[in-house]
């Protein structure tokens, strides 16, 4: 990830869960995400920031969200320091914090496959991906799909798959 090339903050796991928690929290769906060089671009359909009713209540708008490094930081850093006093969501049909889970999901589906330059978008729980990763040929891009199926047996695994992986040393 460019924002964190050289610092120890570069799993996308993390940036992708606080991300995906933003969204949630924004009520946003049919989600599309780019990478840039300093951040990233959130788009998604939500409601209309307004605090009145207004004629066509229910109609959803496009929103688009620059988050730059410092705004990603401020995510992580926030979601981090709620850790633990939620309860833990058990896996349904219909998850609550959905995209927060599906994202960190992705995201540790990402960091396996040590990529950059990502591209996704979400349409009824559905991720495709787009990534550009190294190859022993060279750098390709690599495409993904996972129906909300599968992201919804990725997030039941999630903590099982968490408890038996090895510790890491911080920073590393």
């Amino acid at each position: 990830m460019r924002i964190y090339e050289g610092s120890p903050r570069t799993d996308w796991e993390e940036v992708l869960r606080s991300i995906g928690a933003h969204a949630d929290h924004e009520q946003l769906k049919e989600l599309l995400f780019l990478e840039l060089d300093q951040g990233f671009i959130l788009q998604g359909l939500g409601p209309p920031h307004t605090g009145a009713w207004a004629e066509g209540s229910g109609a959803l708008v496009k929103r688009t969200y620059e988050l730059v490094e410092d705004k990603v930081s401020e995510l992580v850093d926030e979601l981090a320091g709620h850790r633990g006093q939620r309860p833990p969501t058990e896996p349904a049909p219909e998850v609550t914090h959905y995209y927060e889970h599906a994202m960190r999901v992705l995201g540790k589906w990402i960091d396996g496959q040590r990529a950059r330059d990502v591209f996704l978008f979400e349409q009824e729980g559905s991720f495709v991906i787009r990534l550009l990763v190294a190859t022993p040929s060279g750098t390709g891009h690599q495409l993904a799909e996972f129906t909300r199926e599968e992201i919804l047996a990725m997030i039941e695994a999630a903590p099982e798959e968490r408890a038996a992986a090895p510790e890491t040393p911080a920073g590393g």
